[in-house]
């Protein structure tokens, strides 16, 4: 399989803690909504490394008792993605989410 993020996918991703993986996926949701109506080459290719480390952190088995949380994040992520009509999903509260989990990575929490 070819990833995007071919060092994290080599083993650097298990590393981080989960607020430093869900922090870094922040950024790609960040950079997706700040390209999206503006370079379509860009958002698209945030949305591809951004759904990529959803799914490193789904695959890191040091999370299992949080998949369903991770999941549930991706699914809402897709939503947005879409227009929001399952979830009334938007950029600005996955940007907010997300934003805590960066705070606290830098926190050391």
């Amino acid at each position: 399989m070819s990833f995007i993020h071919q060092n994290l996918a080599s083993g650097r991703w298990h590393e981080l803690s989960l607020m430093e993986q869900l922090g870094n996926i922040g950024s790609e949701v960040l950079r997706a909504a700040r390209s999206r109506d503006k370079d379509e080459k860009i958002f698209w290719g945030a949305v591809e490394r951004a759904l990529e480390l959803f799914d490193l952190t789904l695959n890191d088995p040091r999370w299992i008792g949080r998949y369903l949380e991770i999941a549930r994040a991706r699914e809402v992520f897709c939503d947005a993605l879409y227009g929001g009509h399952l979830y009334k999903s938007n950029f600005d509260d996955l940007i907010r989410y997300f934003d805590q989990f960066a705070i606290a990575a830098r926190s050391n929490f």
